[in-house]
């Protein structure tokens, strides 16, 4: 359902009048959004890679394809209060005119606007880098609570095909490190300044608060407030448990096979068969993926974007898919 107001959560009641609809919802229970901050902390690598994947990514990271130096991470947005983050179908949003969507011209599909903000920080001096990614699409990727809804949302539509995006209870939405933008490039090869060695923070930020971008016609909607007069996309029981923070270490030398708690996890043939998969499915309806339903045994576990470590124990994924995007 899709409230005058923006997003609203799944647990919804019919009325036209969006504030009933509001504390209906809440009365019922509210989504809580969180960064998976340990997962975040054991998944960062740095190395040097040949960044030669879907064109897309590079395009809105503003990454000149070649060799860079890069600070590669998992960030996983699990939903552990008692109501969906519902999205629903992105055309719908499109059709209201509400804001929450934009076009993405190369990936030919809309990505939903302040979804998650992935930010480098050097503490010392308060300098901030952006990362690659632009793009979000919200499904249910992971199992993070024994009391879960059910796998709802599998969908990110695209501009003819219908989505159904959202986050359920006991879920979260995982974006492997592997995949297109999930990453710094430390080297200036996007336009920034490069990254000196040292001792720096990656800091995520999920449903980020933000102000409307006056120079942007389209950057218009503010759903919702906290309480200090920020705009937040999604409205949840709570929005100060939204950041996570992990010291890192850029190394003087990289390392031949990666510096950092994620090296052990490297792109490897079956990974990255199972990511590009997985991302191509993002892009468009899921439904391959709905065959390969995660397994809820193991943690992480294998979802629309798994983590590629539990690909040896899972059922090849569908061949012949090569999207690598959100």
């Amino acid at each position: 359902m899709i409230a005058a107001a923006g997003v609203v959560v799944a647990a919804c009641v019919g009325a036209d009048n969006p504030a009933a609809v509001d504390a209906a919802q809440f009365a019922r229970g509210a989504p809580d959004l969180i960064v998976d901050a340990q997962w975040l902390a054991r998944s960062w690598v740095v190395y040097d890679q040949d960044l030669n994947e879907d064109p897309c990514s590079l395009a809105e990271g503003g990454v000149t394809p070649g060799v860079h130096h890069v600070l590669r991470f998992t960030v996983s947005t699990p939903n552990i209060g008692n109501a969906d983050v519902f999205i629903g179908n992105p055309l719908d949003h499109v059709a209201a005119n509400d804001g929450m969507f934009e076009y993405a011209t190369c990936h030919n599909h809309f990505h939903f606007r302040h979804y998650t903000l992935y930010e480098l920080v050097d503490p010392a001096t308060g300098k901030v880098w952006r990362a690659a990614k632009k793009g979000f699409c919200m499904v249910d990727t992971d199992v993070v609570a024994d009391r879960r809804g059910p796998w709802a949302y599998r969908a990110c539509g695209t501009r003819t095909t219908p989505g159904n995006q959202g986050i359920s209870v006991g879920w979260a939405d995982t974006y492997n490190k592997h995949i297109g933008g999930q990453y710094f490039v430390l080297d200036g090869g996007d336009g920034q300044d490069p990254v000196p060695p040292g001792e720096y923070i990656i800091r995520i930020t999920v449903n980020p608060p933000f102000t409307p971008n006056p120079n942007d016609p389209n950057d218009v909607a503010c759903p919702f407030t906290d309480p200090d007069g920020f705009c937040h996309m999604l409205k949840e029981r709570r929005y100060d448990n939204n950041v996570a923070q992990v010291p890192i270490t850029i190394p003087s030398l990289p390392a031949p096979t990666g510096f950092g708690p994620g090296s052990a996890d490297p792109p490897d043939g079956n990974s990255l068969i199972w990511i590009r998969t997985v991302a191509h499915i993002r892009a468009g309806s899921c439904a391959e993926c709905g065959r390969q339903r995660p397994t809820e045994s193991i943690r992480p576990t294998l979802g629309c974007r798994g983590s590629a470590r539990c690909t040896r124990t899972a059922t090849p994924p569908p061949t012949g898919m090569s999207r690598n995007c959100c």
